[in-house]
């Protein structure tokens, strides 16, 4: 496993974490106990890091992840955490009663004293433009019920400008083969202000997995069922915002660019690793093997150059004109 430093936290974590969405319910039907030892096995594989959030299973992910900590007792892992998702989303609502409430249940939930990052949940725009907002996170630290704090964004624009903020110690942003816009401008910046990133729905939904098909029949439970146009949530967590069809046909052309040995899961992982301003990519585990396939991920020689050429080539042709300028 590789390791690399997360941004002004201090923390050094994998470059593979594991994305934990999944094991709350919202991706069909979980089992607990599968979803425990798909944890542990990827902490055996040398995972460290580990992204939840309170809205995930309300409260489920996190209990889970709490009963994972209490088993690995004496080992270090860094759990960030989200909070905002469970109110309308007006700025209002971001508020210190509302960040203490917040805190104070993903703390008990995950059995700990003072949580390593919390990141802001999507929030809506206005609340990039609220120093306030910010300074109540701040008080946060300053109490010591959190370690640090970050926000997970939709677009890049809400990216650069919640680290123009010099308490953001981190940044979530979807970043993965159909979804290359950070690297034009934002990653340069946030290494810049060291400030973290974690790689969001790096294998787009399970679109970059290869596994899915035509054919493939998504429990109603599922995102990917009911969120295709954006029904509940921005429709760019949803195969990462490119339409079903097009991600299929250029799934097939990116199959021959696996390396020998390899899948095009573990490609599409180290391709967002070969980003140097990336701390982890965090893809979701709902197994014990699918843990240690995205863990594998990292000890993958270096992509050739040739291969990220056709990489850049395939999403300027099949990508770009669909989600560039959107996210």
């Amino acid at each position: 496993m590789e390791y690399r430093r997360f941004g002004k936290t201090g923390h050094e974590v994998s470059a593979i974490g594991f994305g934990s969405w999944a094991i709350g319910g919202s991706w069909g039907e979980v089992d607990d106990e599968v979803s425990l030892r798909a944890l542990h096995a990827a902490a055996d594989a040398g995972v460290t890091l580990i992204d939840t959030a309170d809205v995930y299973g309300d409260g489920r992910s996190e209990r889970l992840i709490g009963r994972f900590l209490r088993e690995r007792a004496g080992e270090r892992f860094v759990v960030a955490t989200k909070m905002g998702r469970s109110v309308p989303q007006l700025a209002a609502n971001y508020n210190p009663e509302a960040f203490r409430r917040w805190v104070d249940g993903s703390r008990e939930r995950l059995g700990v004293d003072r949580l390593d990052l919390v990141q802001l949940h999507c929030p809506p725009i206005e609340v990039y433009y609220r120093p306030d907002i910010f300074a109540a996170l701040d008080e946060l630290v300053a109490d010591g019920s959190i370690a640090a704090y970050g926000v997970s964004v939709e677009r890049v624009e809400e990216a650069l400008k919640a680290i123009e903020y010099p308490g953001v110690a981190s940044v979530q942003i979807i970043y993965n083969l159909v979804r290359q816009r950070p690297a034009d401008r934002f990653l340069a910046e946030a290494a810049r202000r060291d400030v973290g990133v974690l790689a969001r729905v790096p294998l787009a939904s399970g679109l970059l997995t290869g596994s899915l098909t035509r054919q493939t029949a998504f429990d109603p439970g599922d995102h990917r069922a009911f969120n295709r146009h954006g029904e509940s949530f921005d429709v760019g967590e949803t195969f990462a915002g490119l339409d079903y069809e097009t991600g299929l046909e250029l799934v097939e052309e990116l199959r021959t660019l696996v390396p020998d040995g390899a899948t095009l899961a573990q490609l599409a992982l180290r391709w967002i690793l070969m980003a140097d301003e990336v701390t982890a990519a965090i893809p979701g585990a709902k197994t014990p093997d699918q843990a240690r396939a995205n863990a594998a991920a990292a000890d993958m020689a270096p992509l050739p150059v040739v291969t990220m050429d056709r990489i850049r080539e395939l999403y300027e042709k099949r990508a770009k004109p669909l989600v560039h300028q959107r996210w």
